[in-house]
């Protein structure tokens, strides 16, 4: 990687303790191969697959991941609130409340002292209707806001919010990535205008599972329309990470590479990558 950019590796949503114990064996393999400037991951499925807490937060930073971004999930634990006001390298979707706990943004410093914008937002559409509409909330922020590195986890559910959300910040951030639907989508691609855009990076977690939980009970709640308790899947683990390249002076990706890494193959599917890179 050229001095003059900026290299975020963005992961995909971890889901609880296997998806957390999976990040940790494989994350410093992808920081050797990669020597990402800074690794974002969202979170707020890591307690338990639902939320999270001061314990598995701790687990992610002490993994490696410089910073957390979250979604609709952020409430589901207590202990999150406490967390978010105490925890600057946590986010939670900048459109909630401006009353509730933590921001919605941050900047985070990179060792070559440029400042990277984070932001968190979350979609409408099919989603809880408590927050204020995503696009005049980040319009109102970019107005203000005068850094060019500005990265954007969108939270949704409808894949057709998080293209419009894409098209609309066009040129205007430097990338706009999906989470909340676990499945990794093949649309990563630069837009017209310099913005890195994908509309879900997937999660780290259970390929046997559906979108990270035990088949099982989701199979009957869908049979019987009788609530279930979801519990975690484990076992054939993936990751799934999309890493962009960002002109330092422009703020404009100019690389993009997702990759899903497989529990048996991982350190082999790195190999290749870098060498395509």
């Amino acid at each position: 990687m050229q001095s003059n950019n900026v290299r975020l590796v963005f992961i995909g949503d971890v889901i609880g303790r296997f998806g957390r114990k999976y990040l940790k064996r494989v994350l410093p393999s992808i920081k050797f191969t990669f020597s990402p400037d800074i690794v974002i991951a969202n979170g707020e499925n890591s307690a338990g697959g639902l939320g999270i807490i001061t314990k598995t937060a701790e687990e992610l930073f002490c993994s490696g991941v410089d910073f957390i971004t979250t979604g609709n999930h952020i409430w589901d634990k207590k202990d999150s609130q406490e967390l978010l006001k105490n925890e600057t390298r946590i986010i939670r979707p900048m459109n909630f409340p401006v009353s509730n706990p933590g921001n919605g943004y941050c900047d985070f410093r990179i060792e070559n002292g440029l400042d990277v914008t984070i932001v968190n937002l979350q979609g409408r559409v099919f989603m809880e209707p408590v927050v204020d509409n995503p696009f005049v909330i980040i319009d109102d922020f970019l107005s203000e806001n005068r850094n060019k590195l500005v990265f954007v986890d969108f939270h949704a559910e409808a894949t057709a919010e998080k293209q419009a959300m894409g098209f609309f910040l066009d040129g205007r951030v430097s990338a706009v990535v999906g989470t909340h639907t676990h499945v990794q989508t093949a649309d990563l691609r630069i837009l017209e205008n310099g913005t890195a855009y994908q509309s879900d990076v997937g999660m780290t977690g259970s390929l046997d599972s559906v979108i990270g939980m035990r088949t099982e009970p989701i199979v009957q709640k869908f049979l019987t329309g009788i609530n279930q308790r979801f519990e975690v899947a484990k076992g054939n683990m993936i990751l799934d990470m999309t890493l962009i390249d960002i002109d330092a002076q422009s703020g404009k990706a100019v690389n993009t590479m997702c990759l899903r890494l497989y529990e048996e193959q991982f350190e082999q599917q790195l190999e290749l990558a870098a060498n395509r890179n």
